[in-house]
């Protein structure tokens, strides 16, 4: 059988001396592993991770590991090779993909939010703008695996508005005025990702971002990850740890410590 999909390079592995296992996020397929032989290239440019590709697969039956015949389409992640942090979250992101999705389920929203995001972060070179995208990428990813938060009414009055943490035990958005005596044990919500905001706000996006991800991180943490029983992939601690520093050494973020709820 063969059949031929848009996909994003997650990970290339060595298999004996002149092939690759080679896995993918297609758009159709979901994550798909095939063998690649020879030199592991593609037609229009070498395959490396964050690659997004036309790839053909060919096997006698379905649930053989079968082969991969690549077409470049992009290269996202040559053009982050000179920034050390969008290779962070290149990484994370390919990272988290590849731990979470189970093999042959289609999830074309996801595949398009991904190639969007690798797309959109080689393009944007400042940390605060592409990370608050990345945050929202990983809400995404939650809401696909079913773990997705309400941030749209605060979980003990319903309000709309003044929303400013998030309950860590049910993931639903807590306003001010009820989040008060409890503030020590809730997330904070950044305003970036209130409904209806945009982009992080102008005078401190580092911060608000960093929290976007501690907010993300605890969810993936304690819900995704914890259903799966495995840990995070060491890239996304690895991502928040390069994000501290960027941010720090930039000016967007005071103290390079971690964000904690107020």
């Amino acid at each position: 059988m063969e059949w031929s999909d848009d996909a994003v390079v997650l990970s290339i592995r060595h298999h004996g001396e002149n092939a690759r296992i080679v896995s993918l996020l297609t758009e159709q397929r979901g994550r798909h592993a095939g063998l690649l032989r020879g030199s592991g290239g593609a037609k229009g440019g070498a395959m490396q991770p964050g690659q997004v590709v036309r790839a053909t697969w060919r096997a006698r039956l379905p649930e053989h590991l079968g082969h991969y015949s690549p077409e470049a389409l992009s290269h996202p992640a040559a053009l982050m090779l000179d920034d050390a942090a969008r290779l962070a979250g290149l990484s994370a992101a390919l990272a988290l993909v590849e731990a979470t999705l189970p093999e042959r389920e289609p999830h074309p929203a996801l595949f398009a939010g991904t190639r969007l995001l690798l797309e959109t972060m080689a393009e944007m070179p400042d940390p605060a703008d592409w990370a608050a995208l990345y945050v929202r990428w990983e809400l995404g990813l939650l809401a696909e695996m079913g773990y997705g938060l309400d941030l749209e009414s605060c979980a003990a009055t319903g309000a709309r508005i003044g929303l400013s943490h998030v309950s860590p035990r049910s993931g639903r958005a807590v306003s001010v005025e009820a989040a008060a005596p409890y503030a020590g044990r809730l997330l904070a919500l950044p305003a970036f990702l209130v409904p209806g905001r945009g982009l992080p706000p102008a005078n401190d996006p580092g911060r608000d971002v960093l929290a976007g991800l501690e907010l993300t991180g605890h969810f993936l943490e304690h819900r995704l990850f914890a259903a799966l029983h495995g840990p995070l992939p060491a890239a996304r601690p690895r991502l928040l740890e390069v994000l501290r520093k960027t941010l720090a050494i930039s000016g967007d973020f005071a103290a390079a410590g971690a964000i904690t709820p107020p």
